[in-house]
């Protein structure tokens, strides 16, 4: 948990398990403290030993001034500049959009400044029970995957999986389709990013076989995107166009006939955590989201790539603002280049499309507590911790080896998820503040950053980083605890909800000419 500096008008301390916390200071120079509940206007609280009188009512998850600042001071959280005051702020006044604005807008010149890296203690190594594939890389599910290639055959993608599904429960962890609208009339980038999507399902490790279903008469030719797989293994994927054929039913359920009898011979075996891909992913954050969710995961991170593991980070435009922090974790000049360009790219791709580089958070985000894009990011990136950023991969490219990996999507969760999932994540970790159902290929583990919204949506969240503010549980406990739920899920032994509910989709990044 963050270093807290404050207490509550009962004098208790907030480290004090069992504490119900009324602020929560991140950083001990910050000029804000996030309330932790509603606070009203009038109420008196103490931080540092001084009175602190809330001077209008604050909702929770929002910020409060610690101390006066004039028009066109920084305001900083997380000990970082989030944005400049508008209008002179008073202590105790609640700090959101009215008084605090973005300082970001065009393109960022950064320098190569690496941070010094602390040692890291001996760690205890732990295993999971995975699917070791011919290549090397480890599933953490055997499962049958149908592709389509074009919209056109979502429908009977579709009704092919659910025959099967039924057939082979007990053979295999499961069968899926995964539909889009897109292979048809599609030109250049676009088509290309389907291909790369498609592609990175084709060769995953979670899919002990798959069906590629076509039409046949689309700009997504199934050679075309075999070849852009790369090396995979022949014997786990079969393909026809459906005009081809005079039953694509009876068809595809004979294909994945013989998919499922060779998936089926497969079996767990005991992997190391060096084998683990994770993709870390924020969606619908709050204002707590950057003080419990996210630095759990960071804490998560942290250990795992200690450990050989990789984790992925992508949304690239809620990078910017905290870009530096990235940077100069980078292990390499090259790597921090790499860096450079990409988030420089994805602001030309806003400016290209005249759209400011800065319009974010989105409204649920505002209402949630967050004010300025920086805010948004600095809470954003505490989903890698501090572990050194050994790799930039561009949309569709899979990942290689372990450490922090940065891949290019926009912020949009259902695209920077299938994204993730496309460069190698066998398992995602989603934290939230607000709620949402979305799930996708692989199991999907929703962390809440406050028990409220894990009380109210049990059939979403997976794990309830809340507890954090309560007081009655330590960071260290609560990362013990979601390394276990991890490896547990990993192993099969625990299924995510967005498994035993069916909230499995993919979202493709589009931008270009359709036909």
């Amino acid at each position: 948990m963050p270093t807290e500096h404050n207490t509550s008008s009962s004098g208790r301390r907030p480290a004090e398990r069992g504490a119900r916390r009324a602020l929560v200071r991140i950083a001990p120079d910050d000029d804000v403290a996030v309330a932790v509940r509603p606070l009203d206007a009038g109420e008196t609280l103490t931080v540092d030993g001084e009175p602190l009188a809330i001077t209008g009512a604050v909702p929770a998850g929002h910020k409060v001034a610690l101390r006066p600042l004039p028009e066109g001071a920084l305001v900083r959280k997380y000990g970082v500049a989030i944005g400049v005051a508008t209008q002179a702020i008073g202590r105790g006044d609640w700090v959101h959009s009215h008084n605090l604005a973005t300082r970001l807008d065009g393109l960022q010149s950064c320098a190569y400044g690496p941070a010094a890296r602390a040692a890291r203690a001996e760690l205890l190594s732990v295993t999971f029970e995975g699917y070791r594939r011919a290549d090397g890389r480890v599933g953490t599910r055997n499962e049958l995957w149908v592709l389509n290639t074009v919209g056109c055959v979502n429908h009977a993608a579709e009704r092919i999986a659910r025959s099967a599904a039924e057939r082979f429960a007990g053979v295999v962890d499961g069968v899926h389709a995964f539909g889009h609208p897109y292979g048809c009339s599609q030109l250049g980038d676009d088509l290309r990013r389907t291909q790369a999507v498609l592609a990175g399902l084709l060769r995953h490790p979670n899919a002990g076989g798959v069906l590629v279903l076509g039409l046949g008469c689309e700009n997504n030719q199934i050679d075309a995107l075999l070849a852009r797989a790369g090396e995979v293994d022949r014997t786990r994927i079969a393909f026809f166009n459906s005009q081809d054929v005079s039953d694509e039913l009876a068809q595809g359920g004979h294909v994945l006939d013989a998919l499922a009898a060779r998936a089926g011979a497969d079996r767990r075996e005991t992997c190391s955590a060096s084998d683990l891909v994770l993709g870390h992913k924020c969606g619908g954050s709050d204002g707590f989201s950057g003080i419990t969710a996210n630095p759990l995961l960071g804490r998560l991170a942290d250990r795992l790539t200690a450990m050989g593991a990789a984790v992925l980070l992508s949304e690239v435009p809620e990078m910017f603002g905290a870009e530096q922090e990235l940077m100069n974790r980078c292990n390499t000049e090259a790597t921090f280049n790499a860096l450079t360009a990409l988030v420089n790219d994805f602001r030309r791709y806003f400016i290209d499309h005249g759209q400011p580089v800065h319009e974010n958070p989105s409204p649920g985000n505002k209402a949630g507590g967050l004010t300025t894009l920086e805010e948004k990011s600095l809470g954003a990136i505490q989903k890698g911790g501090r572990a050194t950023v050994t790799q930039v991969l561009r949309y569709g490219a899979p990942v290689r080896g372990g450490g922090l990996a940065l891949v290019e999507a926009p912020g949009n969760d259902g695209v920077s998820s299938t994204a993730m999932t496309v460069a190698g994540a066998t398992l995602l970790l989603f934290t939230t503040g607000r709620g949402t159902p979305l799930g996708f290929p692989v199991p999907t583990i929703k962390v809440s950053s406050n028990s409220a919204l894990a009380a109210r949506k049990p059939h979403w969240i997976d794990f309830d980083a809340g507890r954090l503010l309560d007081g009655d549980v330590t960071m260290d406990e609560m990362e013990n605890d979601l390394l276990a739920h991890v490896l547990a899920v990993a192993s099969g032994d625990r299924l995510a909800n967005n498994e035993v509910h069916g909230y499995r989709e993919i979202a493709i990044w589009k931008d270009g000419v359709t036909l």
